[in-house]
């Protein structure tokens, strides 16, 4: 069973559910003032949209399945998408 436990973990696919636009993002960030915001924004520009990030933060938190995803972890993730 702990192996069968481990290579579906290992083998988790995270997806998002829907679409997400960048006038959304904008949208969800308008009233946000937080150098991370900003950031995140700055660098969605520099991508041409969200494709990227979605990616990125599905394959970054296929690794915290294990002890949860909380907001704290996703917000942590979308700080360091954008700063990379």
């Amino acid at each position: 069973m702990r192996d069968l436990v481990r290579y579906l973990l290992a083998n988790a696919y995270i997806d998002f559910q829907g679409e997400i636009s960048m006038e959304q993002v904008r949208e969800f960030l308008r009233d946000d003032d937080s150098r991370e915001a900003r950031s995140l924004l700055s660098k969605l520009i520099d991508d041409k949209g969200v494709d990227d990030l979605l990616i990125t933060i599905a394959d970054c938190l296929k690794d915290h399945l294990r002890v949860g995803i909380t907001e704290d972890t996703l917000r942590e993730q979308l700080t360091m998408y954008s700063e990379s």
